[in-house]
């Protein structure tokens, strides 16, 4: 294990009144540029800006990398320099140069967040639900007002009639709400909250924005994930008591979702759509980008560098909307390679956070749902550059980190790690 350290100032202690805490002021950084994630309907987003100064901050006030970020490293730089070799023969493409530093930029923060969670796991973990859930309930709020033309914000937060949020693509605005909602349900479920009604009313307004993105994907990602961290729960729990208070929990949530869901299918231009959508009506879409996906793949075989990046429209007239193939089509056989092992080596990690005895049990029941949804939705749509993505596998790769110097401070009879933070939950 390696550490990178600031030093101190000064030799003289400081007054306690003007004593600087670096950790309060990386945690606020962290959690500001969390919230602003949510704002993607502009380019550069304010997130972009936010981490030009919360990482480098970060990286000043001293961090510490454990072996467990080694594969995660090799696999995320693998990946990044397998883009810029098929990068190599369209340098003059400027769509495909500024889609690899793209890449370059995502591969940062992607990084930066497996850092960042693997020390103080608890403590920054929560503080990022809590913020990424203010985020959500933020574009969920934009998304119901676009969605019902409120004070004409319907040209702002919709799009093409269905709730947008603060995104572009109402597909990318329900999918980002997914971990809000699931972080609220189980506070709901193990009773975490203090404030069980502001809890509901949270979960209920995420929910409703989902419900208003007519997105398929999030539709059937929210209710596969939900029953997927429910099952987590309940079989990863020991205590018969836990287990009742979880299916009461969930009792609570389904019952909410139902009367929402009962309510807004009452208004006929809401029913109206929902039966479109829930139909595929209208999705002409779909067939020409299914069948393009499998007219590329005997053309990728005899491509070891794939297309380019950013070149599968050249041949096809659409993107992949598929970000196995398009691992393949702009990263190469190289690349498309190491993303299924970055996948596979997450989903073999993930789980085992979730079920195997650790400090970061409860939490990890949060966070890799959502990614693996992600994971499932990235077969018929592409979310390789979607900033969240990255944020949830950081987090992933982040506690495991952590799981793992836990377990070595046990088996060394050490106090377990964040001992005082797990005590409190």
């Amino acid at each position: 294990m390696s550490e990178i350290a600031c030093a101190p100032t000064s030799g003289v202690a400081p007054k306690v009144g003007l004593r600087f805490n670096s950790q309060k002021l990386v945690n606020g950084l962290f959690y500001i540029l969390v919230v602003t994630g949510s704002v993607a309907i502009v380019e550069p987003s304010p997130y972009d800006f936010v981490s030009l100064v919360a990482i480098p901050v970060w990286f000043i006030c001293g961090f510490k990398i454990h072996r467990m970020f080694v594969p995660y490293f090799m696999l995320m730089t693998i990946y990044l320099l397998a883009g810029f070799i098929s990068l190599t023969p369209y340098w003059n493409e400027h769509d495909s140069v500024v889609f690899e530093l793209q890449s370059f930029y995502l591969y940062i923060t992607a990084l930066f967040f497996g850092l960042f969670f693997a020390e103080r796991t608890l403590e920054r973990g929560e503080l990022c639900l809590k913020a990424f859930t203010a985020a959500c309930l933020i574009g969920a709020l934009a998304g119901i007002c676009g969605y019902f033309n409120v004070a004409g914000t319907g040209e702002i937060f919709a799009a093409y009639g269905r709730a947008a949020g603060t995104f572009k693509d109402p597909n990318v605005f329900g999918s980002f709400e997914i971990l809000g909602a699931l972080y609220a349900m189980q506070l709901i479920m193990l009773r975490r909250t203090r404030h069980m009604l502001f809890t509901s009313v949270v979960l209920v307004t995420i929910l409703a924005g989902i419900f208003f993105s007519f997105s398929r994907g999030s539709w059937g990602m929210l209710i596969m994930m939900s029953a997927l961290m429910t099952g987590m729960s309940i079989v990863a729990t020991p205590d018969a008591r836990v287990r009742k208070r979880i299916i009461t929990g969930l009792v609570i949530a389904t019952v909410l979702a139902a009367i929402l869901v009962a309510g807004l299918l009452s208004i006929d231009s809401v029913r109206a759509l929902a039966t479109q959508r829930s139909q595929g009506v209208g999705e002409e879409y779909d067939d020409p980008r299914f069948w393009n996906q499998m007219r590329s793949l005997p053309m990728l075989l005899e491509a070891p560098l794939g297309f380019g990046p950013l070149r599968f429209r050249n041949y096809f007239s659409l993107e992949p909307h598929s970000s196995f193939v398009n691992a393949f089509a702009s990263y190469g056989w190289l690349g498309g390679c190491t993303f299924i092992l970055l996948v596979g080596f997450t989903c073999f990690i993930g789980f085992r956070l979730c079920f195997v005895r650790s400090p970061y049990r409860t939490m990890a029941q949060v966070f890799f749902p959502a990614l693996f949804g992600f994971f499932l939705q990235g077969f018929q749509i592409d979310i390789d550059h979607w900033r969240h993505v990255y944020l949830h596998l950081g987090a992933i790769w982040g506690i495991e980190a952590a799981r793992h110097r836990w377990l070595a401070q046990q088996h060394n009879g050490d106090e377990p790690y964040d001992a005082a933070a797990m005590a409190s939950r």
